[in-house]
């Protein structure tokens, strides 16, 4: 079956500039964020972010090859998996898979792929960029809400 997408991502012509979100913007405008390598260790990051961003209201779908249930979603294998739009692909991967996953983010027309501390793809940048999507990197989505005292509760 295929995939509808809410927001079809345009390809950045040169010459030509393209309204580029900001960090804190991109959460504000977020409601539903994929969280591709969600972990089940509560020690580790890919798990403590996400559980923080839920608890703040944001709704988060899992993606994990070997998990099956994380913060009361479904996990999904993959981006493709997922049977309805996100609004922000954030990454807990290595950066020499950055790439894929950000060549995912475009196929399912997701707006913006945000990949968190430590992780920096200029290759994955430059794919995004050139579908029209925003894109953050080296950066915690819990330090950007806090930061701006972001909250989806209402």
């Amino acid at each position: 079956m295929a995939r509808r997408s809410y927001r079809r991502a345009e390809p950045v012509r040169r010459g030509y500039s393209r309204r580029v979100r900001s960090a804190q913007q991109i959460l504000a405008d977020s409601a539903v964020i994929a969280v591709v390598g969600a972990s089940r260790d509560p020690s580790k990051a890919a798990h403590r972010v996400p559980a923080e961003m839920r608890r703040y209201g944001w709704r988060i779908i899992p993606v994990n090859p070997t998990a099956d249930e994380l913060f009361g979603e479904p996990v999904y294998r993959s981006l493709a998996d997922i049977p309805h739009p996100v609004d922000l692909v954030d990454v807990f991967r290595p950066a020499d898979e950055a790439v894929d996953v950000a060549r995912q983010a475009v196929a399912i027309g997701a707006p913006a792929v945000w990949l968190q501390l430590g992780i920096v793809s200029p290759q994955a940048r430059q794919l995004a960029e050139e579908a029209g999507l925003d894109y953050v990197e080296n950066r915690c989505l819990i330090v950007e809400r806090a930061a701006a005292n972001l909250t989806r509760l209402g």
